[in-house]
């Protein structure tokens, strides 16, 4: 069985927005918000959701960056993720950790690098940073 889930890129000043994992698989890892897909929702329902429920932030879809559906790409099974660029429609002094974050982390772009993501979010990153260059529009 696969399942389908949304992850988001949020930056703001050259920082990106990830989490502090709260649970398994990767507690206390580095992440980009996101999660499943229900069942009556689309993805970018589901991506604006999530984004909402883990951080507090409201945004707007601006792109997709890509799907991303290797084998490996989570512990659990099958797992295949749409990942979308979003802008903050939120005030990011107002962000807030709730349900899968156990904090909120606003890494520079620069640092990504440095840092172990949870699931293949290091690698998710790296290619923002190949579109950030190239600055292709996928979805508006």
């Amino acid at each position: 069985m696969i399942t389908l889930v949304v992850d988001v890129i949020v930056e703001v000043n050259n920082k990106v927005l990830l989490i502090k994992r709260a649970k398994q698989p990767f507690k206390g890892m580095l992440a980009l918000p996101g999660g499943h897909v229900e069942q009556d929702e689309t993805v970018a329902q589901a991506a604006l959701r999530e984004l909402k429920e883990e951080t507090g932030i409201k945004a707007k879809l601006l792109n997709i960056l890509g799907v991303y559906s290797a084998l490996n790409r989570d512990p659990r099974g099958r797992y295949v993720s749409v990942v979308f660029i979003a802008r903050p429609l939120t005030k990011i002094s107002k962000a807030k950790a709730a349900t899968d974050a156990s904090k909120l982390v606003w890494l520079p772009l620069k640092e990504i690098k440095k840092h172990k993501f949870a699931f293949d979010h290091k690698h998710i990153l790296r290619d923002y940073l190949k579109w950030k260059k190239t600055n292709k529009t996928f979805w508006s």
